[in-house]
C-alpha cells in the first residue's frame, strides 16, 4: 500500500524534551482526545480510535557500502488505525518497558 506522509518533524533535541513530547500524546491518547502535530507552517490534527494497533522497533541501520561498519540505532513507536474502521479485537501479546 502506498504511503502518503501527511505530516514530518526531525531535529535533534535533548532526551527532556523528547520526553516531555512524548508526555503530551500519552495525555491526549489517555484522555480520548486529538493529536494535534504543528510545525513550520505545517500541522495536522490525529484522532486514534480507543484500541489503535501499537507498535515498538528497535532497529540498526547499516551501510550498504560497510555493512559490518558503525550504524545507526533507533527506536520507533507508531500507532496504525484503518481510517473509518471501527475498533476491532485484541492484540497477539503483552510488552513490558522499563
Amino acid at each position: 500500500m502506498p504511503e502518503e506522509v501527511l505530516f514530518k518533524f526531525e531535529r535533534q533535541m535533548d532526551r527532556s524534551e523528547i520526553a516531555d513530547y512524548l508526555r503530551t500524546v500519552a495525555d491526549s491518547l489517555e484522555s480520548g482526545g486529538s493529536i494535534n502535530l504543528e510545525a513550520g507552517g505545517e500541522s495536522v490534527t490525529m484522532s486514534p480510535p480507543a484500541r489503535p494497533t501499537f507498535e515498538i522497533k528497535a532497529e540498526r541501520e547499516t551501510s550498504s557500502s560497510a555493512p559490518d561498519g558503525p550504524g545507526e540505532l533507533g527506536l520507533e513507536f507508531e500507532l496504525e488505525w484503518d481510517e473509518g474502521a471501527a475498533d476491532d479485537g485484541d492484540g497477539d501479546g503483552s510488552l513490558t518497558i522499563e
